[in-house]
């Protein structure tokens, strides 16, 4: 039996590369002679460098960059195996999980590291970026990554305004004249599955705001300043990303992206296939079976997920799917009708939420091992 197998991370608990492992470990016990392909998966947030950079057989590369608070850091960023995209995930350098608690500051909270990570990609030749958005404890619009590359937000009396995005109220011009040759030269797609737009009610400030630390108060402040931003843009670039879906993402780093470097928006996951050329494969390779998975699967797992995705990739090529995860809750009819065969749940009894993320991975083993014996039952009919 050939079997595909590819989870996404569980949060917490394991990444999707030791997930697979498991997974492999687990069916190889049941099934020594199953044919596994690892392929680790992820939704173009964070840990999608790391998945990416595996199933390739790409490389990492470092970096001395700013944290979001201007100290200077070592971060990552990926290279895929054919040598040809640069993987800059957002979270490495400018993500919420860089700061403590009490440093939390969305006002002043900068993507300029961020900028700094596709700077090095640049000056080492690479021109095709990747650019994963989640985790970001920012709410700058991008702009901190954007003066990473040479633009530069002046205020009225043309001085360059600081760092953050609560400065960005002072907006009144963008000069672009010192951007870096390179950055016209390249092509930046962004993986991004949240539909926010960059102001109002749903927008950046409003909806992720908070979760960075921003009050009531500075909530508002915050989107006033994105408004701001987004009418500069318009007057520079003739693009209104005010209310463009998905242009809230990161702080609104999507829509810096998209205003001023011309990026191109799309769903994580969809954008993940394509980088790792999965239609190609499966026209080539005869697959029996995936085997996915992720920390939790409901009802809203439909709604953009990798099981979701991969579910709906398989149908297209009639292979059965299943998925194993942390826990399986509710009703999963929205996901079936997608693809999904069967689901499994990792706990084998009454167990803590602690103690399934500290024993994750010798549980998801033997739960594969499990679905490996299941398959054998199934060889002999």
């Amino acid at each position: 039996m050939k079997i595909f197998i590819s989870p996404d991370s569980f949060k917490g608990s394991m990444s999707s590369i030791r997930a697979a492992e498991a997974i492999k470990r687990g069916i190889n016990r049941a099934m020594p002679d199953a044919d596994t392909y690892l392929s680790p998966m992820a939704d173009g947030g964070e840990g999608t460098l790391t998945a990416m950079v595996t199933a390739t057989k790409g490389k990492i590369l470092k970096a001395m960059v700013r944290d979001p608070l201007g100290r200077n850091i070592l971060a990552e960023y990926g290279i895929t195996g054919d040598g040809k995209t640069a993987i800059i995930e957002l979270a490495n350098a400018s993500g919420i999980e860089r700061l403590k608690t009490h440093e939390l500051d969305p006002l002043k909270a900068s993507t300029f590291g961020t900028g700094q990570l596709i700077a090095d990609a640049l000056e080492k030749g690479y021109r095709d970026f990747l650019i994963c958005l989640g985790g970001s404890a920012t709410n700058d619009g991008g702009t901190g990554l954007l003066k990473a590359l040479g633009f530069r937000f002046l205020n009225a009396d043309g001085e360059d305004l600081p760092e953050g995005g609560y400065f960005l109220k002072d907006l009144a011009a963008i000069d672009n004249r010192n951007v870096l040759p390179s950055v016209f030269q390249s092509t930046f797609q962004v993986a991004c599955d949240v539909r926010n737009p960059l102001v109002g009610n749903n927008g950046a400030a409003a909806v992720f705001g908070p979760q960075k630390g921003a009050a009531p108060e500075q909530v508002l402040q915050l989107d006033y300043s994105l408004n701001v931003l987004a009418d500069c843009i318009k007057k520079l670039q003739g693009i209104r990303i005010h209310d463009l879906p998905g242009s809230g993402a990161a702080g609104g780093t999507a829509a810096g992206l998209v205003g001023l470097l011309r990026a191109e928006l799309k769903s994580g996951l969809q954008l993940i296939l394509e980088k790792l050329n999965l239609r190609e494969l499966f026209e080539k390779e005869s697959f029996d079976l995936m085997i996915t998975g992720e920390g939790k699967l409901d009802g809203q797992t439909a709604s953009g997920k990798v099981v979701a995705g991969l579910a709906s990739f398989a149908q297209a090529f009639g292979i059965p799917v299943i998925a194993i995860a942390g826990k399986v809750e509710g009703n999963l009819d929205s996901l079936y009708v997608k693809g999904l065969s069967a689901a499994f749940s990792i706990t084998d009894g009454p167990i803590t939420l602690e103690e399934a993320m500290e024993h994750g991975e010798i549980l998801l083993e033997n739960t594969a091992e499990q679905i490996g014996r299941i398959l054998k039952i199934r060889g002999r009919c």
